[in-house]
């Protein structure tokens, strides 16, 4: 049986990596600052493997095959696949017993994942896990839910795989230590006219959500709301899905600020794996 250590979740953007110094050096250090001691916590909490939920940007998935999850089950992830973003490619190691076992027991419960031993990795993973200063330090099982091309999952459904995911891990005898980091959002438009438009009222009211744990409000929040925020924003399900593997854990914000020279609502937070409901 495995613990369930720590649970963090932190929005992502390129433009934090190429780009860094379009923001003011406080705005700047202080983020950089925040991922740093996120990292330090789950570095801290000790885990085996960080299962980190995140979303494809069209670089593994197109139209011609476009999973709503898919699960990683490969030793290895090759990272980053854009040639643009300013990093270093490397290997993050994986743990492909785990994801196997994820696989089968998503099947065994009525979720139909698809899964990849062949991910190439972008900066929705590689980003945070840099700027968190774990790449180099963790095994990693990737988690991917569309949150791209439409359609898309449903925030229910994101909530309800995120549920999954916290009993599939807490029963999981390969292991005794596992982390969970999400990673999108908040609120950002990509491509459009509204793009370096931070909607600062959804990104408050869905952290307050997050911290109020009413599931019915939030959902119906991101639901009926997220449109407004930005076509990035629909990367909330990755935080909904850590929402779901606390199982009832209270959620708490670290940080939050609009940051339009990044173009994004950029938030980090946890939940407590102490008691859950």
């Amino acid at each position: 049986m495995a613990e369930i250590v720590s649970i963090h979740a932190t929005s992502h953007t390129p433009v934090m990596i190429n780009f860094p110094d379009a923001i003011a050096d406080e705005d700047r250090e202080r983020i950089f600052a925040t991922f740093r001691e996120l990292g330090e916590s789950i570095l801290q909490a000790d885990p085996e493997v960080v299962v980190v939920i995140s979303d494809d940007h069209m670089h593994n998935f197109f139209l011609d095959n476009l999973p709503a999850v898919c699960i990683g089950a490969a030793n290895v992830y090759e990272t980053p696949v854009e040639h643009w973003l300013k990093l270093d490619r490397r290997t993050l190691n994986g743990d492909a017993e785990l994801g196997s076992y994820l696989v089968r027991q998503a099947l065994d419960q009525d979720f139909d994942p698809a899964f990849s031993m062949e991910l190439i990795l972008d900066h929705a993973t590689l980003a945070p896990l840099h700027l968190a200063g774990l790449a180099q330090h963790v095994n990693v099982v990737p988690v991917m839910i569309n949150c791209v091309q439409p359609p898309l999952p449903s925030m229910r459904r994101a909530l309800q795989w995120g549920r999954f995911l916290g009993r599939a891990l807490r029963a999981y005898p390969g292991c005794r230590r596992v982390s969970v980091l999400a990673t999108g959002g908040l609120s950002h438009d990509i491509a459009t006219p509204r793009m370096g438009l931070v909607n600062e009222r959804f990104d408050r009211e869905f952290l307050r959500l997050l911290a109020a744990n009413d599931d019915d409000a939030l959902l119906a929040y991101a639901t009926h709301h997220v449109n407004e925020a930005g076509n990035g924003a629909e990367e909330v399900r990755t935080w909904l899905m850590a929402h779901g593997v606390a199982l009832g854990g209270q959620f708490e914000p670290l940080y939050y600020k609009p940051i339009p020279n990044w173009y994004t609502g950029i938030g980090l937070g946890r939940w407590d794996v102490g008691a859950r409901a």
